[in-house]
């Protein structure tokens, strides 16, 4: 079993809290203002050490200290040689501050030796001082002097709130010192492909991260009870929720569920949420009184003299394709951008197809949280009928195909008997577009004659059958990545222990696997692997970008290459292994391959 092999020259990029702790910075130059401001916004005590002391600083680290956000140290005041040179003087004045000073110092930053300075501090003094830092056990940083340098600065951007309140949101890029200028272009193109609110929505989540923390719930559970404790999987299996859950058990669901929010809710309806709708969303009972986006009611029983006419409301259910805006169908369009009154959104519905919908037409977003899928799937029909009543359009609208494991089934027959006939809008099927985004056939002659659809999971979290192995038949699963490894236990089990998990023969292990998230999306992410590697091979990815598929069978390596598209002839199957090591990059290889984004073109389309 192989693992990645480590691609050495890479940075591990940290973020540090600095609270009670000390950068020392040595000059006072221009670019000590600009380390001395970052350290300031970290909450760091910041000492800036330098020949002339408060005369000889630059304008901006004299105003600094002027308004007491930093201290400046004259290192002409401190004991050192009288007979040396000016930089030995410098280093012995350092070594006695460094040695006399009661401060809890992290970080030290030698900024004089900028290339080009006239005044430029000699290679040998820089030396001397980065010397006494590793004795010391300081992180040194020398500009303009990789080797001489602990860490790094990034190429760093805040993000401000619409009053230009600067929010806990920063991104940082580096180019590991191959170039500083172009690190800046990159984070400046990333930072204007990003939502302007996008620092109030981190604002936003954390307010409601507190209050899941904080609020009814008493006594330690410990990391579990933290969003950002282990990999990142949203949809990894919870029990239902029910009355008899302890308080630990709601205190993990409750930020589980505040996890499903950073994850599927677009940026702009985050910016939105307020206290009480955090609090509404953490206790789980589904009330959407006091929403103030609701439209104004209309009377359920007029007046007899009432001129109001009102116009039937309607129900439709669309179906939104599997991400990509272009693989809207003109009805979905058209309901999305013409039709709506409300829009009833499943929470994989992307920002980029409701970025369509009108700023006046309100959205809301399915709360299918781990364990409350039902209460949720309830709240959204009820909140359906309520706004039709009320002569609305709803469109409920769903990801990919709203009868391809979508319930558009049973929001039919819930309409139906309270008095509505919905319109059923088909929407491009995710089990077929996602595989062709992948560059995966479900079909493909000579390797794939038929393709088989199933769920990873039944009705409320319950196990499914699934169909054993046929070696001309792709198996697409969705809604299963996040029980791969319950998955691939029966699919490979023996057929006298496999029970009723599996509908035929096991699965041989070499199995060609791919497991598609965020289909069709920019960020597109495909895993391709087999059945006794790929629990393994996920792990490796660490955080799992939902919403994910999984492809098996010989169809997964038919167009690799110069293609696989022999698999069904006559006496194929004793070249099955050596078939896949090929495909996965020879014996050496790790046993799995991740090919990120899609195909180049998708763009324009």
């Amino acid at each position: 079993m192989g693992f990645p092999t480590p691609q050495r020259g890479a940075s591990l990029i940290l973020s540090f809290r600095l609270d009670k702790k000390t950068t020392v910075l040595l000059g006072a130059g221009p670019l000590a203002a600009s380390r001395a401001f970052s350290a300031l916004e970290a909450d760091s005590k910041v000492i800036v050490l330098s020949r002339g002391g408060r005369e000889a600083a630059c304008e901006e680290v004299q105003w600094r200290a002027n308004q007491g956000q930093l201290t400046i140290v004259d290192l002409d005041t401190l004991p050192g040689s009288s007979t040396g040179s000016v930089e030995e003087r410098d280093a012995e004045a350092i070594e006695h501050f460094l040695a006399i000073t009661n401060d809890d110092i992290t970080f030290l930053c030698v900024t004089d030796t900028v290339s080009g300075s006239p005044t430029r501090r000699s290679r040998h003094s820089a030396e001397r001082i980065y010397a006494l830092c590793k004795a010391k056990n300081i992180l040194a940083n020398t500009t303009d002097i990789p080797e001489l340098c602990d860490f790094s600065f990034t190429s760093t951007h805040r993000f401000e709130d619409p009053a230009g309140t600067k929010t806990a949101l920063q991104v940082g890029i580096t180019t590991n010192g191959q170039g500083c200028r172009l690190a800046g272009r990159v984070r400046r193109d990333i930072v204007a492909k990003l939502p302007k609110e996008i620092g109030l929505a981190v604002e936003k989540v954390g307010r409601m991260r507190e209050l899941a923390r904080t609020e009814n719930v008493q006594g330690d559970y410990g990391e579990d009870c933290y969003e950002d404790s282990g990999v990142s999987t949203p949809n990894r299996p919870v029990p239902q929720r029910s009355l008899s859950e302890s308080a630990a058990e709601s205190a993990k669901r409750r930020m589980k569920w505040v996890a499903q929010i950073s994850e599927y809710w677009s940026i702009q309806r985050l910016t939105k949420l307020t206290d009480e709708e955090s609090r509404r969303i953490l206790s789980g009972d589904g009330s959407e009184a006091g929403n103030s986006n609701w439209v104004e009611a209309v009377p359920s029983t007029p007046s007899l003299h009432s001129l109001t006419l009102r116009r039937p409301g309607r129900i439709l259910l669309v179906g939104s394709g599997p991400g990509h805006p272009s693989l809207l169908t003109l009805a979905t369009h058209t309901a999305l951008t013409k039709l709506a009154d409300l829009v009833l959104s499943d929470k994989l519905v992307p920002d980029a197809v409701l970025a369509l919908i009108p700023s006046h037409v309100e959205i809301r977003i399915a709360k299918k949280f781990p364990g409350n899928a039902e209460g949720a799937q309830n709240e959204m029909m009820e909140a359906a009928v309520e706004a039709a009543r009320r002569g609305l359009t709803v469109v409920r609208l769903k990801q990919g195909d709203p009868v391809v494991y979508g319930r558009a089934g049973e929001e039919v027959l819930y309409f139906r008997e309270r008095g509505f006939e919905p319109i059923v809008v088909p929407g491009v099927s995710s089990a077929i577009a996602a595989p062709t985004f992948a560059n995966i056939p479900v079909t493909q002659r000579g390797a794939a004659e038929s393709f088989f659809v199933c769920t990873g999971v039944g009705r409320k979290g319950k196990e499914v059958q699934l169909p054993g192995y046929e070696r001309g038949r792709t198996l697409v699963i969705l809604m299963g990545v996040a029980r791969l490894s319950q998955v691939v236990s029966t699919l490979l089990e023996p057929c006298e222990e496999v029970g009723k998990r599996r509908n035929g023969k096991a699965y041989p292990p070499h199995t060609p696997i791919a497991i598609i998230e965020r289909a069709s999306m920019p960020d597109q992410r495909v895993l391709e692997s087999t059945l006794k590697d790929v629990v393994t091979a996920l792990d490796s990815l660490g955080e799992q970008r939902p919403p994910g598929m999984i492809i098996i069978g010989w169809a997964v390596l038919a167009l690799w290459g110069k293609g696989n598209v022999d698999v069904l002839d006559e006496g194929a199957e004793g070249k099955d292994e050596n078939r896949v090591t090929e495909w996965l990059g020879g014996p050496e290889a790790p046993g799995w391959r991740v090919r990120e984004g899609i195909q180049e073109g998708w763009e324009s389309l």
